[in-house]
């Protein structure tokens, strides 16, 4: 069983990384060069979880379809996961800055306390109640908590500053959403290591997310959520 568990491990790292090699990674297919265009309908079979890297001994999976009739966790039980998972050790430095509630499952931005920057993204399953590390620009891009970062494989991360800048990432979203989505308009690029992460609003409401690579421009809408249903924030 634990062969065969590392073995869905790499497959799951390898199907991910030939993706964006290709151009071609989970939720999009390339138009145009830097740009990434979400191909609708994807659900949530294709998240890094449930029971993932963040929950202790956890494995990266395919995900599992929802039961009907099951319980659906609350915002405030979802605080909750989120306050247990910030009293674990080595989490000190962390805080939480928002949560989110979509279809498919809650959204959680985590932040430096010492430096202010965003850390990471995570995902809890609205069943389950699983903390996991959301799939795509959070695991791919993330040049210092990502798979390609040295806190996984024991390497360095990017160093060097970000060559896009808040303005120019603003430019490229706003250019994607354009593109597939006239009328609407893009929110505060959000800073993480080495990409930024916006809202996407339609008539002044959260309708989704991207994210932008802070080194090439490169757009990645986050196919994962379904409908926005509520919004946490913490000061």
């Amino acid at each position: 069983m634990k062969k065969a568990n590392t073995i869905l491990l790499f497959t799951g790292i390898l199907i991910v990384f030939l993706g964006v090699l290709t151009g071609c990674a989970p939720g999009g297919t390339t138009q145009s060069p830097g740009y990434q265009y979400p191909q609708g309908g994807v659900g949530p079979g294709w998240m890094m979880g449930p029971g993932g890297m963040m929950r202790s001994g956890g494995m990266m999976g395919l995900g599992r379809p929802y039961q009907s009739g099951a319980s659906r966790i609350t915002m405030d039980q979802a605080m909750t996961i989120v306050d247990n998972y910030l009293q674990q050790p080595g989490n000190t430095d962390l805080r939480v800055d928002e949560i989110m509630e979509f279809q498919y499952n809650f959204y959680v931005e985590f932040s430096e306390k010492s430096t202010g920057i965003n850390a990471f993204e995570g995902l809890i399953d609205p069943y389950t109640g699983d903390l996991y590390p959301e799939p795509g620009p959070n695991m791919m891009w993330n040049a210092k908590y990502g798979m390609m970062s040295g806190v996984m494989w024991g390497t360095p991360g990017i160093t060097a500053p970000m060559s896009v800048a808040e303005e120019q990432a603003a430019q490229y979203a706003q250019k994607f959403v354009d593109g597939y989505l006239p009328g609407a308009k893009v929110g505060q690029p959000e800073r993480f290591y080495g990409y930024y992460t916006l809202h996407v609003l339609q008539d002044g409401q959260i309708y989704g997310m991207l994210s932008v690579n802070g080194y090439t421009g490169q757009v990645w809408y986050h196919s994962w959520h379904g409908q926005f249903l509520a919004e946490k924030e913490f000061d």
